[in-house]
């Protein structure tokens, strides 16, 4: 499994971390309840050669990426955090997006001050707030990357022509939608970000269901393989792109390692295919 280069200059392996799922509860809205546990699962992804984390200030309010600055820093050199907003959380299960410019520009501020850097390697608007024009969005963000405090921007769930708007203001380095074996309605975007050289971070990354049973078509290939449904699943989309950069979340370091182990494996065509024929199926 290759590395890729975000940006033109983040250099991260093609398997990544995602900490959402560090916190306390199924909602996302508080930090975890066994904080010793939460770090040790950071640390040992950055210890088995992780160096992509994704976050977001939306997580637990803001704990996240403390958590993270709490378990990494100093941060090992080529270790690139990512993270997010735009995305409000006015109640456990509230999710609403705010794009106006002293909102993001604040934001910017706490997630800086929060992870311990002076700079962040990757911001992603979390979810663009319709009720505004996408230009003045990303443009508040190009503002902040001229003062150095954002390296690269990103974007999550968008379509090819929100992404195209985008662009047509500042460099788009990532863009982070649901994708998976099963739910590709990002398809257009996938292909479109390859085109265009931007990374691909699809969240949910391993879908559940009766497919990764034993006798679903994942389980058998995970089988004929000597492996596990989540890593067959995060081998397909290994392979699906090169530009495609998962970021699975676990709680468990077992699981994390687990995930990891999809670095090793390799597909036949014919798994591959059969692979991708599940979407349509």
């Amino acid at each position: 499994m290759s590395d890729i280069v975000i940006g033109g200059d983040l250099r991260v392996d093609r398997l990544g971390y995602g900490a959402m799922r560090l916190s306390g509860d199924p909602g996302i809205f508080t930090p975890p309840k066994d904080r010793a546990s939460a770090i040790a699962v950071l640390r040992r992804a950055v210890e088995l050669g992780v160096n992509f984390i994704d976050t977001a200030d939306a997580y637990a309010l803001g704990d996240n990426e403390t958590l993270i600055a709490e378990a990494l820093r100093p941060y090992a050199d080529g270790v690139v955090i990512a993270t997010k907003g735009g995305n409000t959380r006015p109640s456990p299960e509230e999710w609403i997006a705010v794009g106006a410019p002293g909102y993001i520009r604040q934001q910017v501020e706490l997630s800086l001050r929060r992870l311990g850097v002076e700079t962040i390697d990757l911001y992603q608007i979390h979810r663009l707030d319709l009720s505004l024009p996408i230009g003045d969005q990303i443009e508040t963000l190009a503002e902040l990357q001229r003062q150095g405090k954002i390296r690269h921007i990103g974007l999550s769930e968008v379509t090819v022509d929100q992404l195209k708007e985008a662009q047509a203001v500042a460099p788009i380095a990532s863009v982070q939608n649901l994708y998976n074996l099963i739910n590709r309605q990002s398809e257009a975007v996938l292909d479109y970000t390859a085109e265009q050289g931007i990374a691909f971070i699809p969240w949910f990354p391993i879908a559940a269901g009766e497919h990764a049973g034993p006798d679903g078509p994942v389980g058998k290939i995970a089988a004929e393989i000597g492996a596990t449904p989540a890593q067959t699943a995060l081998a397909w989309l290994l392979r699906r792109s090169d530009n495609i950069v998962p970021i699975p979340g676990t709680s468990s370091i077992a699981h994390l390692e687990e995930n990891l182990g999809a670095r090793e494996l390799t597909l036949t065509d014919a798994q591959y295919e059969a692979l991708n024929g599940l979407a349509s199926a």
